[in-house]
């Protein structure tokens, strides 16, 4: 019987797969000056694309303090509740990242420690018609995907 027990003790100690290092989670930002509309999707779509591997936040050099009611309807079409997400100051964010993006607000959008900075340079979309805003939405998904690949 403790011949058996230590057998089995054995074999499960040679049977259990090694541990895989864990992975690093990278930290994006994205900022815009009102945070109500590009940079909270971008948010969204870091969190959709990378998932656990992703820390995404999002902040405004000057925050409008809402969502704008035309990215939450957008972002529903694709099944993602923007609706939860805060409007967030720049003020509100601490620490270091692995990306910083700012959305095309040029001066307005203070310098934050990063290993890479870009400025993505897309229209704000708040007063475009539906077809013009699905479009920046697409635009800003297809930048996120690409980002997170070279990160």
């Amino acid at each position: 019987m403790q011949r058996d027990m230590a057998y089995r003790r054995a074999m499960t100690a040679h049977s259990t797969p090694p541990l895989l290092a864990p992975r690093a989670i990278k930290r994006v930002l994205f900022v815009c000056v009102e945070n109500a509309n590009r940079s909270q999707m971008a948010e969204a779509f870091a969190r959709i694309h990378g998932g656990a591997d992703v820390e995404a936040l999002s902040a405004g050099s000057k925050p409008s303090g809402v969502i704008n009611p035309k990215a939450v309807r957008f972002m529903a079409e694709l099944g993602y509740d923007l609706a939860t997400h805060d409007s967030k100051s720049l003020d509100d964010i601490g620490g270091e990242f692995d990306a910083v993006i700012t959305m095309g607000c040029g001066d307005s959008c203070p310098w934050v420690p990063a290993r890479v900075r870009e400025d993505w340079a897309l229209p704000d979309p708040k007063h475009m018609d539906d077809e013009a805003y699905r479009g920046v939405r697409d635009t800003i998904s297809a930048k996120v995907r690409d980002l997170l690949a070279r990160l």
